[in-house]
């Protein structure tokens, strides 16, 4: 059974733009936890502009389940996760402009460079992801490296979703190179999971692939609790995915 992880990286977007001190991301991932969150997603970008190094301390004392790290390759940041000790790090490509992560990260043009700090952070005791395009190619390049898992990119799964529908060619293509990408990560023993631009409408048939560990969902479930309260946006979520 799938798992749900709740990236709460836009609780701390609306306190930035006020530079207030709330709405508290601890009251957040405590309320996400209540919900039946497995897990907790931050992603502590280089410019800071949602979540701050204080909140990764805080989560780590307050968190009674998973928390999951999602970074650059950045000496930086590494040095602040060996000091936190997430139970999870994600490495995920990163551009200062962008308004959230667009793609996967190339493993294999890179793989010297993300060995290195995959086991760096692996001596600390820490579980190394990385975010990666629906490619077999990039899943045995994260392989090779012998980092812990993946976490496959579904923007592409997510936009031709939503633009041409469950039955369109885009979306089919690309719902068998998740599939193809998910076999590939289960046959080399990685842990399979997923993420971005998931929400109530695409998750269903995403969670029919075999194999999957956790789905890591932020937006959605954020924009969706202002109105029916987070607690709710995340018990509805997880009901969607750990149905038959």
């Amino acid at each position: 059974m799938a798992k749900l992880g709740v990236n709460i990286d836009h609780i701390a977007t609306i306190r930035q733009a006020r530079k207030e001190d709330f709405p508290s991301v601890t009251k957040a991932a405590a309320v996400c936890e209540k919900g039946g969150a497995d897990s907790i997603t931050v992603h502590l970008r280089e410019d800071r502009r949602h979540i701050q190094d204080e909140d990764i301390y805080a989560l780590r004392k307050s968190l009674k389940i998973k928390l999951n790290l999602e970074m650059a390759v950045s000496e930086e940041i590494v040095k602040i996760a060996l000091d936190v000790k997430p139970d999870f790090v994600c490495i995920v490509p990163e551009k200062r402009q962008e308004l959230t992560t667009e793609g996967g990260l190339d493993v294999k043009a890179h793989k010297s460079k993300l060995a290195n700090i995959a086991a760096r952070l692996q001596k600390a005791g820490i579980i190394v992801s990385m975010f990666i395009d629906a490619d077999t190619e990039q899943v045995l390049a994260c392989s090779e490296i012998k980092v812990d898992a993946i976490e496959l990119h579904t923007g592409k799964y997510a936009k031709f979703f939503k633009e041409n529908g469950a039955d369109s060619t885009k979306f089919k293509e690309e719902m068998e190179k998740i599939s193809e990408a998910s076999r590939k990560a289960v046959e080399k023993r990685l842990i399979l999971n997923a993420g971005h631009g998931l929400d109530y409408d695409n998750i269903e048939r995403i969670c029919n692939v075999p194999g999957m560990n956790e789905f890591n969902i932020g937006f959605s479930i954020i924009a969706e609790s202002i109105f029916t309260g987070l607690e709710t946006a995340v018990i509805n979520m997880k009901k969607l995915i750990v149905k038959d």
